[in-house]
C-alpha cells in the first residue's frame, strides 16, 4: 500500500518515518504474519527490543516481506543488565544476530536504571557500535533530562531521540519543550494507552465523530502534532491500517488543548517513574 508518510530529520542527519510500529508481544509465526501485514500496510519503522525477546521475529518478518531492507527502520534496545561496557558490545551483537541483521538503524538503551550507574558505559558502547557500522542512529528511552545531560558532557555524544512513555493520560509537555530546546526528537511508547478509558472518553468521541475518524487516528494525530513519533501496535490488519491513516487530516489548537488537557499528575500506566524504576 502506499501511504504518503512525512519523515523526520534527526540531530545526526539520519530519518525516521512520522511513525512506527510497536512490536511487544508479537512473538513467533503469529507476530511475522502481523509484522508482514504491518509492513504491507506501509509500515516502515519497526521497534522491537531485547527484552521482547522477538528481534527473531522481526527479522523473519524483514525477510519475509516484499520491501528491500535499505527501506526499512529496524530499532531495538539495550536491556539493563547488560549496561556495563563489554557487556553491552556484546548484548548489541547478539541482538544482531537474533535479528539476522548485519545492521540496526536505531538502538536504544532501554532504561537509565541509575541506581546501577552505569548508563554512561552503555551510551559509550553504542558510540563505538555505531562506528564499527552496527547502528546507524543511537539514542536512549526513558532518560531524564539529568540522564541526558550527562551522556553528552562525558562523551560529546548527544541522544538522536528519547522514546518515553507519553499518551493523552500523560503528555509529557516539560519533557517534550526540554527535547525541542535540545535538539532531541521525542518518540511515544504506548501512544494509545493500554486501557478502554481514553477509548471511551467523552472529548475524543465527540472529536473523532466531528472529523469523521477513530478516536484512535485521532490520538496518533495528537501525537504527530506535538512533534513525538508515536509507536502504536496492533495484529489486526483493518487496525494497522487506520492507525496509519492520520496524515489527512489537521487537529485545531483548541482540539490539541483539549487533548493535551486530559493528562493527569498520576498519569503513567504503571508507575514507572525513571528516576527510581530499574529495568533488567
Amino acid at each position: 500500500m502506499n501511504l504518503s508518510i512525512p519523515e523526520i530529520t534527526l540531530n545526526d542527519g539520519t530519518t525516521l518515518p512520522a511513525i512506527g510500529f510497536g512490536t511487544y508481544n508479537l512473538n513467533g509465526n503469529a507476530g511475522v504474519n502481523a509484522l508482514t501485514s504491518a509492513i504491507d500496510t506501509g509500515y516502515r519503522l519497526l521497534d522491537t527490543a531485547y527484552n521482547y525477546e522477538n528481534e527473531g521475529t522481526v527479522g523473519e518478518a524483514v525477510r519475509r516481506s516484499s520491501i528491500p531492507r535499505e527501506q526499512l527502520k529496524i530499532t531495538s534496545k539495550l536491556p539493563g543488565r547488560y549496561q556495563e561496557y563489554d557487556l553491552a558490545v556484546t548484548a548489541i551483537q547478539e541482538s544482531l544476530f537474533r535479528a539476522g541483521l548485519d545492521y540496526y538503524d536505531l538502538y536504544l538503551i532501554h532504561w537509565p536504571n541509575p541506581k546501577q550507574d552505569h548508563y554512561a558505559e552503555a551510551w559509550q558502547a553504542l558510540i563505538d557500535a555505531r562506528k564499527w557500522g552496527l547502528i546507524r542512529s543511537i539514542g536512549v528511552c526513558n532518560f531524564l533530562p539529568e540522564h541526558l545531560e550527562r551522556l553528552e558532557k562525558e562523551t560529546g555524544v548527544k541522544p538522536s531521540i528519547n522514546q518515553v512513555e507519553l499518551h493523552p493520560f500523560f503528555n509529557q509537555e516539560e519533557r517534550r519543550k526540554w527535547h525541542q530546546e535540545n535538539d532531541i526528537q521525542t518518540q511515544s511508547w504506548s501512544p494509545l494507552v493500554r486501557a478502554n478509558e481514553v477509548m471511551e472518553n467523552e472529548t475524543l468521541t465527540k472529536m473523532a465523530e466531528h472529523h469523521q475518524k477513530t478516536v484512535s487516528q485521532v490520538i496518533l494525530r495528537w501525537h504527530h502534532q506535538l512533534g513525538s513519533i508515536p509507536i502504536p501496535k496492533s495484529s489486526s490488519s483493518k487496525r494497522q491500517l487506520e492507525n496509519i491513516s492520520i496524515f489527512d487530516f489537521f487537529l485545531d489548537e483548541t482540539e490539541m488543548t483539549q487533548i493535551s488537557a486530559l493528562s493527569r499528575a498520576d498519569g503513567r500506566m504503571k508507575d514507572q517513574d525513571p528516576a527510581i524504576y530499574e529495568e533488567f
